[in-house]
């Protein structure tokens, strides 16, 4: 085939990484003994571990560590093989191919903590937008039985902003008023994660539970990043030099020519001193240069954007690591996430009022509206 300037097409690069074991063999968050007593959590739609990895805590990027948090996590549930695979490798065995529209909550074991980053696609501003109606647009559901059966203290969903304007905020209105039905109070945090230290351009809405016979509320996270964003060269630059697998998946990304006019691929080239364009499952949907080597962006490259540790390995062939890659939740999102319900369930509360709600309700009855 060939390209509309007629020149004939480029393949992608199909090698495999090179690594040897996963995060779990290399870093500390799977120590054994922890000084503090541990909240159990279950986590569902896990994907290939990011969020998972964020209540875990205990890992390195971008030069810091990341504390350990008090929760074990005693089950983990995706049904995508790739996902399952990867999250054997870097996290632990908790992880089990099971279809949770199918399966029975009460096969599932008790947790202080229910976790889940439900299937974002049909919310999505770039995916179908077909909401409720759509194929998993029902996947919430798992979570409300699992709230029915077993009564979890707290629970965290994770979803796209879209979802909040979606047919007018209704769609968001419905799934909390079907969390809240269980015996929960919800309330939404909306995370502009550059404000938090992420090196991309990445919003996402957090849906915060807590059972109704527990008193208070966690506390949303407070911006670290406000006065100067943590940028893409700052966090790539000492892979710039590294072309091979001295660091797994530094060696993978999509050969692409840059587009000859108008709105093609070569628009999405990453600017040094900014924040990166968002990283996203599909590589296609937005092709991302470097912002100083003419080239695309790497795995290893995506991974650390997602904040990733480098040992974090990723097994598959290009896409199929983006993929995974781009539908997870940035670990150190997750990280923040996790301590404030850490502080919550462990009696630390912050002084300031916590809980802050970032929809309104109150403005119009059938409008939810994003409070920036």
């Amino acid at each position: 085939m060939k390209r509309k300037d007629g020149k004939p097409k480029i393949r992608a690069r199909r090698n495999l990484p090179q690594y040897e074991g996963g995060l779990r063999d290399k870093q500390i968050c799977f120590e054994k003994k922890r000084s503090v007593k541990n909240h159990t959590a279950v986590s569902m739609f896990s994907g290939c571990g990011g969020m998972d990895l964020g209540f875990l805590g205990g890992f390195e990027v971008f030069g810091r560590v990341y504390e350990q948090h008090p929760f074990k996590i005693v089950g983990a549930y995706d049904n995508l093989d790739d996902a399952v695979e990867t999250y054997h490798l870097n996290l632990g065995d908790e992880i089990e191919n099971v279809d949770l529209a199918k399966v029975e909550a009460a096969e599932l074991p008790a947790a202080d903590i229910l976790i889940g980053g439900f299937p974002c696609q049909d919310f999505s501003s770039s995916g179908t937008k077909t909401g409720l109606a759509g194929e998993r647009g029902q996947l919430y559901t798992s979570l409300v039985r699992y709230m029915r059966e077993h009564r979890p203290k707290v629970v965290v969903g994770e979803n796209v902003p879209h979802l909040g304007s979606l047919a007018g905020g209704a769609y968001l209105e419905r799934i909390l008023k079907d969390f809240e039905a269980e015996g929960y109070s919800f309330r939404v945090w909306d995370i502009h994660c550059p404000s938090y230290g992420l090196p991309q351009s990445r919003r996402r809405l957090f849906l915060i539970g807590v059972r109704n016979d527990l008193p208070g509320f966690p506390s949303k996270p407070v911006p670290t990043h406000t006065s100067a964003y943590f940028t893409i060269d700052q966090a790539l630059v000492d892979l710039e030099a590294i072309q091979d697998e001295e660091i797994p998946n530094q060696s993978q990304y999509f050969i692409a020519s840059r587009a000859t006019s108008g709105g093609g691929q070569g628009d999405h080239t990453n600017q040094r001193g900014d924040v990166a364009y968002c990283i996203r499952a599909n590589s296609r949907g937005r092709i991302q240069f470097h912002y100083g080597l003419d080239r695309r962006l790497t795995v290893r490259e995506c991974a650390r954007l997602q904040s990733f540790p480098d040992d974090f390995a990723f097994p598959f062939t290009t896409q199929r690591n983006l993929t995974l890659i781009g539908n997870a939740v940035p670990p150190i999102i997750g990280h923040l996430v996790a301590g404030s319900i850490a502080k919550f369930l462990n009696g630390e509360l912050d002084a300031q009022e916590n809980g802050l709600c970032d929809f309104d309700k109150s403005k119009n009855n059938k409008q939810l509206e994003i409070i920036f």
